[in-house]
């Protein structure tokens, strides 16, 4: 059997079209994102006995402000990965800290507006999907400074740290493996 090709763009495997028949994507934890395909005789597997406590920092914003951004995407995709071997993190073992340029995706629709033109802010979902996986979604503050967005327009499913740098040095200290956008 042939198996279908992976092609890496960004540091996201992307099921190219060549070869893919008959290969079923999945989304087995993170309904509608983040969507796995799974290939005969992959090694590495996730790890049940392991405890996954992931840090993903989140700085770049989406080529278009009116589709999700690729990295939550990430995030989504990495839970997919790890419930098809059925490995499940901890309620806040995966904490997403958003910051830079991407820092408006945590905003309510009518601030991502102003600040992007876009309609209505796309990640919201995606966002609220993840929260109730358990995964903590962060912004920094100083990031919310830098952007001109007020704390109370954060989407009620995001947390506010003092900043990302302070976050990943913390959580990366006390065992946290960092993934970077």
């Amino acid at each position: 059997m042939r198996l279908p090709t992976i092609a890496v763009a960004g540091c996201l495997a992307v099921m190219s079209s060549a070869g893919s028949a008959g290969v079923t994507a999945q989304q087995p934890v993170i309904a509608g994102y983040g969507t796995i395909t799974p290939v005969e005789g992959a090694v590495e597997r996730p790890d049940r006995s392991l405890r996954y406590r992931v840090l993903f920092s989140v700085t770049k914003a989406a080529s278009s402000p009116d589709k999700v951004n690729p990295s939550l995407e990430k995030v989504a995709r990495f839970l997919n990965l790890l419930g098809a071997d059925g490995v499940r993190p901890a309620q806040g073992d995966v904490v997403v800290i958003v910051h830079g340029p991407a820092t408006p995706i945590i905003s309510e629709d009518g601030v991502y507006a102003t600040k992007t033109g876009a309609a209505k802010n796309p990640n919201l979902a995606l966002i609220g999907a993840l929260k109730r996986a358990g995964v903590s979604v962060r912004v920094c503050s100083q990031a919310l400074v830098g952007n001109g967005i007020a704390p109370a327009t954060v989407d009620n499913a995001v947390e506010v740290d003092v900043s990302a740098l302070t976050t990943m040095a913390t959580l990366q200290i006390r065992g946290w493996a960092l993934i970077p956008d």
